[in-house]
Formats: structure tokens, sequence, C-alpha cells
């Protein structure tokens, strides 16, 4: 609840687009570059406009997006796995893109979602500042609390452009994290076939 009231806040204390387009002109003043020169001349408002494009995550609610669930399932109760889904987000620390692909599984228990919204969901919660961690448990739960499934499985591996553009500078190395609940956690049975149904 914290959380929400605080995000609540921070969108009615939203600067303008006149104020954010400023402080784009001082990030390119501070980097050293001119201005006024005709490149740069509508950097400000390219750049605001596309940080509404890769933050509007903010504006949605996994929650509302996965409200709609359908029952006619024929007694289906076995795995249900949407792999290789790409995403991007950004790093919450330095502010340059993570960019790697989730897969998602979960048991249904009488009830499934369309597989868009599994999608979707990773878009969402992809299109806020982030560490890969809190965004693997934030799927795997917005989709726990929505559904109420037997138990549902999240991988992300992804490419983080903060360790390979600056600071240790290793480009291709991949960081791999996991959120099971339910059967997952607790059957590892589950996991291994989780795992195989992603590698194979």
């Amino acid at each position: 609840m914290d959380a929400i009231v605080k995000n609540l806040n921070a969108k009615d204390n939203r600067p303008t687009e006149a104020e954010a387009e400023e402080a784009v002109r001082t990030l390119l003043r501070w980097v050293g570059d001119d201005i006024t020169r005709e490149g740069l001349r509508d950097t400000p408002k390219r750049v605001v406009k596309a940080y509404k494009e890769l933050f509007s995550g903010y504006d949605q609610d996994a929650e509302e997006e996965l409200g709609r669930t359908f029952e006619e399932v024929a007694g289906y109760d076995d795995i249900v796995l949407v792999k290789d889904i790409p995403f991007f987000s950004h790093c919450e620390h330095h502010m340059v893109p993570i960019i790697g692909k989730a897969h998602v599984a979960y048991l249904p228990d009488g009830k499934v979602l369309g597989l868009s919204k599994i999608a979707r969901v990773i878009e969402i919660f992809g299109r806020r500042l982030q560490i890969q961690e809190t965004m693997t448990a934030q799927i795997a739960h917005s989709i726990d609390d929505a559904l109420h499934p037997r138990g549902v499985a999240v991988m992300i591996e992804a490419e983080h452009m903060c360790m390979a553009m600056r600071g240790i500078k290793k480009q291709g190395s991949t960081t791999i994290t996991t959120t099971f609940t339910g059967a997952f956690k607790s059957d590892p049975h589950e996991q291994v076939r989780f795992m195989t149904l992603i590698r194979g």
C-alpha cells in the first residue's frame, strides 16, 4: 500500500514537459555540447517524447491488465509456458538499457490468462526504472495475485548496458534471475520441467 501511495504522489508531483525539456538542455550543456547547434535544437523535445514511451509503465497497472481470465479450459491443468519474450528496460542506477528475454510459466487452477496478457505484464514492468531482480519478482507476484494458479515460474535473462558500456565494460555477459511460487517453489520436479521446456 505504501508503494502505491508513493507512486501516486510521484505522479502528482511530475514536472511539466517544459521543465523536463530544460533538464535535457542542462545535461547537454553539462556534457559539453552546444545546445544551439542544428542537430541538438529539437533534442530536448525528442528526448521527452521518447521518455514518455520508454517509461510508459508508470501509467499502466499490471493488476488491471491481468483482470480478465478464462474458465473454459476443458479441464486443462498442466503447465502453460510463454518463453523467449523479448523486452527492454532501464537500470535504475544509471538509466541505461537492460535488454533481454523473459520466460513465464504457470500451473492453472481452473482458469487461464490470455497469452498476450503475460507479454503485456512484462512490458509494463519493463517500461519503468528497474533492477532485474525486482522485475522478476514483480512479474511472478502480479500473475500469482491475479490468477491464483497452483504456481508461477519466471526466469529473466538479460544484458545490462551499465556493465557493458561503462564501469567494468564486459560486453556480452548475461544475468539470469528466477522467481518461483506455489508448486514451482515447493516441488523441484516442476522447476526441472520449467527449465527443461525453456532450454528444449
